[in-house]
């Protein structure tokens, strides 16, 4: 794909004003060393520093990244005694993609509690709609203090692009949650996820339609029911991430599972977008990403929001009708005489399906990098992603992973997701709510994973040409 290039360049002149000593020549060190770039080293994974180059990178933070730093070599207890002597008798400010900041808070309170009774702290949490979070960010770090001090935000590529290439959010990598992934804070490169939400392919099985194939979604006279990509923009780097030479590659494979009807509906499509496939750069199988793209656009029934989606699917009068959902939706179906769980299937769990069973992306953590309580969103953001209560506003419900091998094993233990759907007598009632869990979507699953770096470069070249796409689909609809 074109990826757009930054050239830099640095010149580095050196006058000699003076005669050197015999006894050996200067080593000259080419390049200069900035704030961003010490950041962007801090997340390579290299041997550690001597103790003198440690220390002159750490002189050479200050404010938000000095901290930071500290706080990265501190145990959760000590971030925890930092924040209580910060926010005692306070306000905390968060912003978030997700409602459930609200409910993790109390939490991490009583949590604060526990080492010092008399703590107390106000909060408001606040989730913006329809993708204003990033403005919201973006006016408040303005300020020479901002009213954030961390936030839990969805959707990498805009991440990557408006907040963290800005400098306007910060990542800090708590030292237990990297000592559980077997790393250090340092060798870290990456942003801190606190999950992995999936959106899994379902359908209606009350009818005679059956989905073995990641192709069957977008074969003739399919219409599945998507959350719109202009409603939810994290669904468009799905479709960015299939171009990715792995995820292309395996629905490539899916393609040669097809018997030869179905290739030939699916072969002039391909061919169309051969041509777009080398000018964007994609690997050997980018066409057939391009071409199971095109048709999901041109094709895909726009909804608002998974709910009404997940409403619609398990009804008995919606026969044959699929879907890409919010997994964790099918937790709060009621059960009634038309309306069942029972009604619909998980196409990755079905014997011989081939190809993608959804896609995943993650809610990450950062501190803003005007945050007025940093250590306080510091230890809050280590018990969300280090302990099992600090998770479980999350962990209650199927479909999120914590990003913790520990905290997701202790989440399993205590809910037993992959036994969602038996009842109380032992039996298994529906065994759609029968979570496999984040290693077998990833492996087995073929769960799509968002890379905010990748995301950001595709949004470039592959980014427009499926905005002309989705034009066509508005102007077709609307014929």
């Amino acid at each position: 794909m074109r990826k757009r290039k930054l050239i830099a360049l640095v010149v580095t002149a050196a006058m000699t004003l003076s005669m050197l000593a015999a006894c050996g020549s200067a080593k000259q060190e080419a390049g200069t060393t900035t704030k961003a770039a010490t950041e962007e080293t801090k997340a390579q994974n290299q041997e550690p520093a001597a103790s003198g180059e440690t220390k002159a990178e750490e002189t050479a933070l200050s404010g938000i990244d000095a901290i930071i730093k500290e706080a990265e070599g501190m145990s959760m207890e000590e971030l925890a005694k930092k924040a209580i002597e910060e926010s005692n008798g306070k306000t905390f400010y968060g912003v978030g993609n997700s409602s459930r900041g609200k409910t993790a808070l109390p939490l991490f309170i009583a949590y604060l509690q526990t080492l010092d009774p008399n703590y107390k702290m106000e909060f408001e949490w606040q989730q913006p709609k329809n993708n204003k979070i990033f403005e919201q960010l973006t006016a408040d770090s303005l300020k020479s203090t901002g009213t954030f001090a961390m936030t839990l935000i969805q959707d990498g590529n805009q991440i990557k692009t408006k907040m963290t290439d800005t400098d306007i959010l910060k990542t800090f990598i708590p030292k237990e949650w990297a000592e559980a992934n077997g790393t250090t804070p340092d060798a870290y490169d990456g942003y801190l996820p606190l999950q992995t939400l999936n959106k899994v392919f379902m359908y209606n099985s009350t009818g005679s339609a059956e989905f073995k194939n990641c192709w069957d979604f977008i074969y003739k006279d399919q219409h599945p029911l998507y959350m719109d990509i202009d409603s939810e923009l994290v669904g468009k780097n799905f479709l960015y991430m299939l171009t990715e030479d792995k995820y292309a590659g395996v629905l490539k494979e899916a393609y040669d599972a097809l018997d030869a009807e179905h290739k030939a509906y699916f072969d002039p499509t391909i061919q169309a977008v051969a041509s777009d496939a080398d000018d964007f750069g994609l690997g050997e199988n980018g066409k057939y990403a391009l071409a199971w793209i095109k048709l999901w656009v041109e094709n895909y029934n726009a909804q608002t929001d998974d709910g009404p989606i997940c409403n619609t699917l398990v009804d008995a009068s919606a026969k044959d009708q699929s879907g890409l959902i919010v997994y964790s939706k099918l937790r709060s179906v009621e059960e009634s005489a038309t309306v069942s769980v029972n009604n619909i299937k998980i196409a990755a769990y079905q014997d011989g399906y081939k190809g993608i069973g959804g896609y995943g992306y993650n809610h990450y953590l950062f501190l803003t990098k005007n945050s007025p309580m940093p250590w306080t969103a510091c230890a809050f953001i280590a018990y969300m992603t280090c302990t099992e209560d600090g998770f479980s506003a999350w962990g209650k419900d199927m479909g999120g992973y914590s990003a913790n091998p520990k905290v997701a094993e202790a989440t399993e233990a205590k809910f037993q997701h992959k036994k969602g759907g038996f009842n109380d007598a032992g039996q298994d009632e529906f065994p759609a709510k029968d979570d496999r869990g984040y290693d077998w979507w990833t492996t087995t699953g073929a769960l799509v994973l968002e890379d905010p770096g990748y995301c950001a470069d595709a949004a470039f070249g592959v980014g427009s040409w499926i905005e002309t796409l989705t034009k066509y689909a508005d102007q077709q609809t609307a014929g």
